[in-house]
């Protein structure tokens, strides 16, 4: 019996490195949303900007569009930023959830960088984020024109994701095919 225990750790070790190795060959891009499928949670959050009108789901239903989760505190929102006016400039609707912030830093931000967004929900305690399943920003969640979650990714969008995840399935949802678009970033 003691020499057993003396494996004991062995196996543990070897349990847990099973564990480990399992973690390290997942992408973190490819976080499972139990939201799938599913409409936007409730909410009822102030515009950013205009603290007199008030938001909710019916605001963002009615077309295919990109909802962003961003920040002023997110450094790879600033890198993300640009891309979002390309696509804005092609005709894709983008909505913005401005998460955990403070709002004269985020018009601020906004005023200085350009503002790709429709509009934005001030989601400064991070409710909104919290029923959608942020794990932080930037995320980005592809709705189809009711109001339905249909993808989430979760990072930066570039150029790449752009063409090889989310346009193919933005484009499903407007009842378009796809067609390659070059888009050049230029830092605004």
């Amino acid at each position: 019996m003691s020499r057993l225990k003396l494996f004991i750790p062995l196996i543990f070790f070897a349990v847990l490195s099973v564990f480990l190795y399992r973690g390290l060959a997942l992408n973190p891009q490819e976080l499972p949303s139990a939201l799938i499928d599913k409409l936007v949670p409730q909410f009822n959050l102030q515009k950013l900007g205009d603290t007199s009108r008030i938001l909710s789901r019916t605001d963002i239903i009615g077309q295919a569009s990109l909802l962003n989760v961003w920040a002023t505190w997110c450094i790879s929102c600033r890198v993300e930023h640009p891309y979002l006016h390309k696509l804005k400039d092609e005709g894709v609707v983008i909505i913005g959830i401005n998460y955990k912030d403070e709002d004269e830093a985020a018009l601020k931000w906004l005023q200085q960088r350009g503002d790709p967004y429709s509009f934005s929900i001030a989601d400064r305690a991070g409710a909104l984020g919290l029923d959608l399943g942020v794990y932080g920003a930037p995320e980005t969640y592809l709705l189809d024109s009711g109001g339905i979650i249909r993808y989430r990714h979760v990072g930066v969008i570039d150029h790449r994701v752009w063409l090889e995840t989310l346009e193919p399935r933005y484009l499903a949802l407007l009842g378009k095919t796809s067609q390659v678009v070059s888009i050049d970033v230029v830092p605004r």
